[in-house]
């Protein structure tokens, strides 16, 4: 890894608890090793480093491609183990490179959502998620994060908003070796978003509520 990884780590370690209150549920349930799928809400860019620090392992996420444009940014997304997805569409060289990361035993973050929420709600979820679940058979880790709808502007540094990450227990989906129908994705899908769900407060679930 470049040493500017190992450097943006300490201080991210630095910085979390004394701009944040960060709690951390569930840390037990993460897989110390192996592949594992990670899919998680998404409130805020904190995210991907609050998950960094949260799980205790290395992971690799998938990040949208507009990020990449900018050769200064591509530099340090490439060097902490990010890819390019293109959104809205079928990205077949981003799913083969998800592949072959749960191939070599490694974590992969997946934001469903595909996008942030302005509502800090969860959003209805796209199905890459699940179809890459159902072909590559690893365990998927639902995670729930709150709280950093509150890093905006400039005074959230002095309130110091409280970040939970929540993280429940590992589950599988059916694995596939032909392609789902529509409605099966569909159902998975629902099914991944469900978990995240649980582990979130009521009025952060959305259109995963339940009455």
């Amino acid at each position: 890894m470049p040493w500017f990884y190992y450097v943006a780590k300490v201080i991210l370690r630095l910085l979390f608890p004394l701009f944040t209150r960060r709690q951390v549920k569930g840390k037990e349930n993460v897989p110390r090793q192996g592949a594992v799928l990670v899919v998680a809400n998404h409130l805020n860019l904190a995210d991907p480093p609050l998950l960094g620090l949260s799980l205790g392992r290395r992971i690799i996420f998938m990040a949208k491609e507009e990020l990449f444009r900018s050769r200064f940014v591509a530099y340090f997304l490439s060097g902490f183990g990010s890819f390019p997805v293109h959104r809205g569409e079928l990205d077949r060289k981003a799913i083969r490179r998800a592949k072959q990361v749960l191939a070599d035993g490694l974590a992969l973050v997946m934001f469903p959502e595909a996008t942030r929420s302005k509502t800090a709600q969860l959003q209805p979820a796209l199905p890459g998620s699940a179809l890459l679940a159902i072909h590559s058979g690893v365990p998927i880790l639902p995670v729930g994060i709150s709280g950093t709808e509150g890093i905006k502007g400039i005074g959230w540094v002095l309130r110091r908003p409280r970040l939970t990450v929540n993280i429940g227990r590992p589950f599988y989906l059916p694995s596939a070796s032909s392609k789902p129908s529509k409605v099966e994705l569909a159902k998975y899908t629902d099914s991944i978003m469900e978990h995240i769900a649980e582990l979130l407060p009521p009025q952060y679930r959305g259109v995963y509520g339940k009455p």
